[in-house]
């Protein structure tokens, strides 16, 4: 059985231009190795598009595509935070960036919402993806 949704979490950029809404019943944020996730600091909380939206600022987004062109990372165009993008791994879904939460940087933010922060071995991505995608 699913768990409950938790309450919708907002967030942000730095700059806060663009602001979004996750409501999900998801928990699980992997911290990949890969090297764009980890230049960026970036936790994935992947969520299906239904579940998420942008509040504001859309307009400010700019977007980063790379080798396979398949994910679609966006960032804000004023302040180069990328608050959320489309993964290859779940590329009908959003990857939201779990340090952009308001919140998040609380010490009990994810233990008192239950999250589980789980390492993700990107570096090694196509012999890993498959654990992702469940």
């Amino acid at each position: 059985m699913p768990s409950p949704p938790i309450p919708a979490l907002q967030g942000a950029c730095h700059c806060g231009g663009v602001r979004f809404q996750v409501i999900s019943s998801k928990r699980r944020v992997d911290d990949c190795n890969c090297s764009i996730c980890t230049k960026k600091a970036f936790l994935h909380w992947i969520v299906p598009k239904s579940e998420f939206e942008v509040l504001c600022g859309a307009d400010l987004l700019s977007e980063y595509r790379f080798g396979t062109g398949v994910a679609c990372h966006t960032f804000c165009g004023r302040c180069g935070v990328h608050p959320f993008y489309t993964p290859r791994s779940h590329p009908d879904g959003v990857s939201v960036n779990f340090r952009c939460l308001d919140g998040s940087n609380s010490p009990d933010f994810s233990r008192r919402l239950g999250f589980e922060i789980v390492p993700f071995d990107g570096q090694n991505w196509e012999a890993n993806v498959a654990r992702i995608r469940k």
